[in-house]
């Protein structure tokens, strides 16, 4: 006997609030299965008729897609919102993806488990103990509720995975802190900017058919927090490289043949922005050029991370249309004066400046993990060589930062300036993070011990 057709009308389309989710509209008699179906392939509810779906890896049309496949083949009615649909059509891969050897679907299963465990992190039924910072990335270690199991995280978004695995939680709490010594912080690591967003998103009512007087809905507001601007997460570095040449007349934009990357020429020739698209974190994806003329030699350049927050970015690029400041400071031939102008605001913030002989770092008088550095070793090796004189970073440490900014020798002094003064004075709102899930008492047992963990998929750095 055939099963009866499933009587719903589902709309599928990017998320009004949060473009990187999409939100799904059920109507019909039938709207309990097709919830149902929908929350299989990883829907969460939002609303009454609202479902939303939103993930670590940026696989949404991919998910979205195979439940539109699903409640079609029940007889359920599926539009697809045109923006959505593009997204679906559009074959996409990682830039710079850390294990090159994976086909995409062996990239979407490494995906898959990142988020099976950040699902259960978020749920609770995955208890975070203690994290670390190993150098490269953050590590963790934490015990399943159902089952008593403990494990090594290693990771953050879809590169986490489960490193070790074992039945004691005291046996993986003293394993951990041998490992990873005096780095070791009790609870969860902070969450990723991907987390964060994607938390804002299932917890947002709002879909992108509906007005919120339309459907009786008032719109959530989610709470911020001020924080310095050296704290804040990068923000839409792609709205900045639209809007900049856009308010800039004497700018043009335009893609390049590849379209990977985007330039932008100053109207002089003389002075460049280039824009790498898809680049993750810990990768520069601004770069800056200026020369002497359009075919003269280049006088300095910078290079910034693709998690620096955007404030500080468009900083340094509002200094750029200040025309005095293309060439090189008017002091870069006198070291000590252009660097005494330079971090003149560090000063007069009354940072603490330390010197060892090569370096002169500048960090905040508070201990916050924010500084400035001037290398005269790489400042002296070559006017414009590929050593950066001056690191700007913030988060963690100089050695492995969340962000950086690095600027060669002659970089203007009113630049740097600028983006000094900005260090040491700006602030900004994020989303106020969420509290961590309570932490529950270790159980003192000792189970059989499991099997040794296999896996084809290695620890890699974050994306």
């Amino acid at each position: 006997m055939p099963h009866p057709t499933l009587d719903a009308r589902v709309h599928l389309a990017r998320h009004r609030g949060h473009p990187d989710a999409i939100a799904a509209t059920i109507t019909g008699p039938d709207t309990r299965t097709a919830s149902a179906l929908l929350s299989v392939h990883g829907f969460r509810p939002a609303h009454e008729q609202t479902m939303v779906l939103a993930r670590i890896d940026h696989e949404e049309p991919y998910y979205a897609d195979q439940a539109a496949r699903a409640l079609r083949a029940q007889g359920a009615d599926v539009e697809i919102g045109a923006g959505l649909q593009e997204d679906i059509d559009t074959e996409w891969t990682w830039a710079n993806y850390p294990m090159p050897w994976l086909t995409r679907e062996e990239i979407r299963e490494v995906s898959a488990e990142a988020q099976t465990i950040h699902d259960d992190i978020v749920s609770g039924r995955l208890v975070i103990h203690a994290h670390a910072h190993d150098g490269h990335t953050f590590v963790a270690v934490g015990t399943y509720r159902h089952n008593g199991q403990s494990i090594h995280l290693h990771g953050e978004d879809h590169l986490r995975q489960v490193a070790l695995v074992y039945d004691d939680p005291i046996e993986a709490l003293a394993e951990f802190d041998r490992l990873n010594g005096d780095a070791v912080r009790p609870g969860p690591a902070p969450a990723t900017d991907i987390g964060q967003r994607a938390a804002l998103a299932l917890t947002s009512p709002g879909t992108a058919t509906q007005t919120p007087e339309a459907s009786g809905l008032q719109p959530m507001k989610a709470e911020r927090e001020s924080v310095p601007v050296w704290a804040a997460s990068p923000g839409d570095h792609e709205a900045l490289l639209e809007s900049f040449p856009a308010s800039q007349p004497v700018w043009e934009r335009h893609r390049t043949w590849s379209d990977e990357t985007t330039i932008a020429a100053h109207e002089s020739l003389a002075l460049r922005v280039e824009f790498l698209h898809e680049a993750v974190p810990e990768e520069f994806n601004w770069t800056i050029a200026a020369y002497e003329s359009p075919v003269g030699p280049r006088t300095w350049h910078a290079s910034v991370t693709a998690a620096t927050p955007v404030e500080i970015i468009e900083t340094l690029l509002n200094s750029l249309s200040a025309e005095e400041i293309w060439g090189p400071s008017a002091e870069a031939s006198v070291m000590e004066k252009s660097v005494a102008q330079a971090t003149r605001p560090l000063d007069d913030a009354a940072w603490p400046q330390k010197n060892d002989g090569r370096r002169l770092q500048w960090t905040s008088p508070s201990g916050d993990p924010v500084g400035v550095q001037f290398d005269a070793f790489a400042a002296q090796a070559a006017t414009d060589g590929p050593l950066g004189a001056w690191t700007m970073w913030g988060g963690n440490t100089p050695d492995h930062p969340a962000w950086a900014i690095h600027l060669s020798t002659h970089a203007p002094a009113s630049l740097l300036q600028d983006l000094a003064f900005e260090l040491a004075h700006g602030q900004t709102t994020r989303p106020a993070r969420p509290s961590p899930p309570p932490q529950p008492r270790l159980a003192l047992h000792t189970s059989r011990p499991l099997p040794p963990l296999t896996t084809n998929a290695q620890p890699t750095r974050r994306r």
